[in-house]
């Protein structure tokens, strides 16, 4: 016991923690020999935000010694400084894209390493992609968005193999790319990253002003089978009922064309006004018993009527948030699937949602199968709470922008994503899907009164009651001192978490000890 009161100790006086917190870090504390276990991914790619991304969309895994450092070359048989990191796509030979805005300052056959694109990102910093398959149609001079192709992967040059050596350099001087990225909310972790939205489309002026911006999907397209849409065409939208469905839609934070696609589905927008034959009733056809659970007053004239246009429709947009509409094409559609129980109708309601014009869900791509955690995980040890808290405070004073990935400014979920990077986690975006990533197995709930350092909380903000838009770092449990990028006017700094207990949801999530890469030497 005595070398886990000196590591909390160690990690009090590391991140300026009084003695109370410094006893509950001691508690934590695992042997550096304890297993660390593979972090357990969710569906789909990373969304891409921030000015940095990694130089793949695709999957991609780095090469066995062949990082940034002293290595034995393979080729010329020496040792040698290796001045950069080399990865593959999986599969391989995908195109290689910028990972940063910049201009073209070099294109061109560059000898050992092959066809090279170069490219100058401003402030002495500029990145290098060897040995790519042809060269590249740019030419110096051309100005390139983050996440422009520049190439293709390949094996020219001095090569034994298909894949990209990546490099970051600094005022001419190699620097690690693995550090530097992850630094930039873009760890080289492998994990697949979805295209970056050219310059002009990533931009929401009705995302609200603490939203986590850049973040969202559109509704996924109809798929089969279908049955009702097969013959019963779109029709048109009473006016009346279409000011419901977008009040509802921007209340809930759900295009409101997925109100729109339900309502026609289930009554033709209040063309059918009789009762269904199972019992259901009102606009948007909601069974008593789901309507008492998720009934809402819509209109606000104090009552709550399943047969009123607008309580039914503000219901069902509670009703499909609840759900889980935000988290991903998949959490659409199971949404929808829990609506009505019929694949048949998911497929329906998306065809008249297209129909209507679809939209962007303000949520996260990625989809996480959340259950309840995996209690039965070590939690991350110690000595790499310490690691993760120390990145997050150093951060403080940075500005909070939306979609921001650092090095000097962040969202809050981009913080706790870069903090977690630092000691080998890739976790999701955004606040919900990095909850639901812990209850997918990579880590487990905990009390609020049993909260420690370097625990995740997380609640209910802009998105409504049911979707958790906020996550932060448990700093001082016993001060409920967080650490956390809080909005735009505060920033990122140390604050008060107690705010929010009383919120609709308030939850806190210990992270167990997983990484990427188990294997990996120096993880705790």
């Amino acid at each position: 016991m005595k070398s886990a009161v000196v590591v909390g100790l160690a990690v009090a006086l590391l991140l300026g923690f009084p003695l109370s917190a410094a006893v509950v870090v001691a508690s934590v504390a695992t042997p550096a020999i304890v297993q660390v276990h593979r972090t357990l991914p969710c569906e789909g790619a990373q969304p891409a935000t921030g000015d940095w991304r990694p130089p793949y969309e695709t999957a991609y895994a780095q090469t066995p010694g062949s990082g940034f450092g002293m290595r034995f070359h393979p080729i010329y048989r020496e040792w040698l400084l290796h001045t950069g990191v080399d990865m593959s796509a999986r599969p391989r030979g995908a195109p290689v894209v910028a990972a940063a805005a910049g201009t073209v300052s070099a294109a061109g056959w560059t000898g050992g390493g092959g066809n090279t694109v170069s490219v100058d990102h401003g402030g002495g910093t500029s990145t290098r992609y060897l040995h790519l398959a042809a060269p590249s149609p740019l030419r110096v001079g051309d100005v390139v968005h983050v996440g422009q192709r520049v190439g293709v992967e390949g094996s020219t040059g001095e090569s034994t193999g298909s894949h990209l050596h990546f490099e970051v350099l600094q005022d001419g001087r190699p620097v690690d790319p693995v550090p530097f990225m992850a630094q930039r909310g873009a760890p080289l972790s492998g994990a697949a990253v979805a295209p970056s939205p050219p310059p002009g489309q990533d931009e929401d002026p009705g995302r609200p002003a603490e939203g986590e911006g850049g973040i969202g999907f559109e509704l996924p397209a109809p798929g089969e089978p279908r049955q009702d849409s097969l013959h019963n065409p779109p029709l048109p939208i009473p006016p009346a009922v279409q000011e419901l469905y977008e009040q509802a839609g921007a209340e809930y934070a759900i295009p409101w064309t997925l109100l729109a696609g339900v309502g026609m589905a289930e009554t033709a927008h209040g063309r059918i006004t009789a009762t269904s034959s199972a019992g259901a009733r009102g606009l948007m056809q909601f069974m008593p018993e789901t309507f008492a659970a998720y009934g809402v007053d819509g209109d606000g004239d104090g009552l709550v009527d399943i047969t009123g246009d607008a309580d039914s429709v503000h219901s069902a947009a509670n009703y499909l948030t609840a759900s889980g509409a935000r988290r991903g094409e998949e959490g659409v559609r199971e949404a929808l699937f829990a609506y009505n129980h019929a694949d048949w109708y998911v497929n329906d309601v998306l065809f008249y949602a297209q129909h209507y014009g679809g939209g962007l869900v303000l949520g996260d791509p990625m989809h996480c199968d959340a259950r309840g955690g995996n209690p039965d995980l070590p939690p991350v040890s110690s000595e790499r709470v310490a690691q993760m808290l120390q990145f997050a405070a150093a951060q403080e004073g940075d500005s909070y922008i939306l979609g921001a990935g650092g090095p000097d400014a962040w969202d809050c979920s981009s913080l706790t994503q870069a903090a977690m990077a630092q000691i080998g986690i890739t976790s999701p975006r955004t606040a919900q899907a990095q909850r639901d990533w812990l209850a997918a197995g990579n880590g487990f709930r905990v009390p609020v009164e049993a909260a420690r350092p370097g625990d995740l909380f997380f609640y209910d903000s802009y998105l409504g009651p049911h979707t958790i838009g906020h996550v932060g770092f448990v700093r001082d449990p016993a001060t409920h001192t967080s650490i956390e990028a809080a909005n735009p006017a505060k920033g990122v700094g140390f604050f008060d978490y107690s705010r929010a207990l009383d919120n609709n949801i308030f939850e806190i999530w210990r992270l167990g000890n997983i990484d990427d890469n188990p294997a990996s030497p120096g993880r705790g």
